[in-house]
């Protein structure tokens, strides 16, 4: 690694060299011990990394875009940059499996080679000798964290806006299709004077585009027993106002008595809160917001009474903290599975094996956010038990691996 960057073209550059100090200084600062282990673990961890990213791109993106370039017309240049913006993306799920494969082979051939047993001579742990391998999965998991909620959801965005306006689908103004919000408040009840809590209206709009609401359909439950329909080409939110301005659209209304009364207008302003729009602006994949925005989906989602969609945010809220942790899950039980005394692992072996405790892995990971989002278990649990079950599971290993 230092023979590597002393031929890296950088000595002209002041802020690299200084960069470069920085980085031999505190790396000398780490024990001959943890610098030997993690010199064994960076190589086969950056060949994990890349074996996942091309495998996983290739899959994902690459035959789609090869696709679009044949039957769309779709041009290799844009293809190109497509394709580097959705690298992030696939970067994220490429780090944790990378560490299990990296310290899977990295302790695996130290323990075929006697290296550990030497170790273990010396009086060193087991728990000491994986140290090294669960500091690296901790940065690993902060640069996991960092890609997933600050790069992954602007590339995606950037993505799928130079793609679509490549082949004419969307356009950049588009922010948001199919809004639907609901509001809930205080629901007048003229015959009583007394009021009740429920829901008071339902949003609709085909599209927001160039700052608009498109085709709205709107229904206002809140007087009890009245029913009022509004329809409208477009609206527009007046900020200073903090009411909409409803063109071209009709208002029915539905009464007690079973009677209707129906009436057009022009332009009709409306008391309805700025929700929609904050609906709209926000990505419609959860995966694709950051997490500031998906703390915002949340509250919107639960401010609505929409309880199902709020609970399923909160999942993705937690989600956001456990996928990185997933880099320490998989260190812990490769190094642990890596360091038993006479293992001995190829990269085809170690590859396959790092696949099968990936899925198994991420199976346990969907059923419990399923289950999260179906409301059997709080979103918290059901988010942190894959990371809580594999750890106990990796910890077991490690107590094995260390008898």
């Amino acid at each position: 690694m230092t023979r590597f960057l002393d031929t890296f073209p950088i000595k002209e550059y002041s802020f690299f060299v200084r960069l470069k100090q920085f980085f031999f200084e505190k790396w000398k600062l780490l024990p001959l011990l943890d610098r030997w282990i993690l010199s064994e673990l960076l190589p086969p961890l950056f060949f994990a990394i890349a074996a996942f990213t091309v495998v996983s791109l290739s899959v994902g993106v690459m035959f789609d875009l090869v696709r679009k370039i044949v039957e769309s017309g779709l041009s290799p240049q844009i293809a190109l940059q497509v394709l580097i913006l959705r690298l992030p993306s696939f970067l994220v799920i490429s780090f944790p499996m990378a560490m299990l494969m990296a310290t899977l082979l990295a302790y695996s051939r130290l323990s075929a080679n006697s290296e550990l047993k030497a170790l273990r001579s010396l009086g060193v742990t087991t728990k000491r000798m994986i140290a090294s391998a669960i500091l690296l999965a901790i940065i690993m998991t902060g640069l996991t964290f960092v890609f997933n909620d600050s790069i992954v959801p602007n590339a995606n965005r950037n993505a799928e806006l130079i793609l679509n306006r490549s082949i004419g689908k969307a356009i950049a103004t588009e922010v948001g299709e199919d809004i639907i919000y609901s509001r809930k408040g205080k629901i007048i009840d003229e015959n009583s004077k007394k009021d009740r809590r429920g829901m008071t209206h339902l949003f609709y709009a085909w599209k927001f585009k160039d700052k608009a609401m498109m085709e709205i359909t709107m229904i206002d439950f809140s007087r009890l027993g009245y029913t009022q329909l509004v329809t409208a080409e477009k609206g527009f939110w007046k900020e200073e106002q903090g009411k909409w301005d409803f063109r071209n659209g009709r208002i029915i209304t539905l009464s007690p008595n079973g009677t209707s009364n129906t009436a057009t207008f022009e332009k009709y302003l409306y008391p309805l809160d700025k929700g929609p729009i904050n609906m709209a602006e926000l990505p419609q994949d959860a995966n694709d917001m950051t997490l500031l925005q998906a703390i915002k989906a949340e509250k919107l989602y639960k401010e609505s009474g929409n309880i199902k969609e709020s609970r399923r945010m909160q999942v993705r809220i937690q989600e956001k903290f456990t996928l990185p942790m997933a880099c320490v899950v998989f260190a812990l039980i490769g190094s642990s599975l890596g360091a038993k005394p006479n293992t001995r692992t190829s990269r085809s072996q170690g590859f396959g094996l790092s696949v099968v405790l990936i899925l198994s892995y991420y199976v346990l990971s969907f059923t419990f956010s399923s289950l999260g989002v179906k409301g059997t278990l709080p979103p918290f649990v059901a988010a942190w038990c894959p990371v809580i079950i594999s750890l106990s599971g990796g910890w077991l290993l490690l107590r094995k691996a260390s008898s």
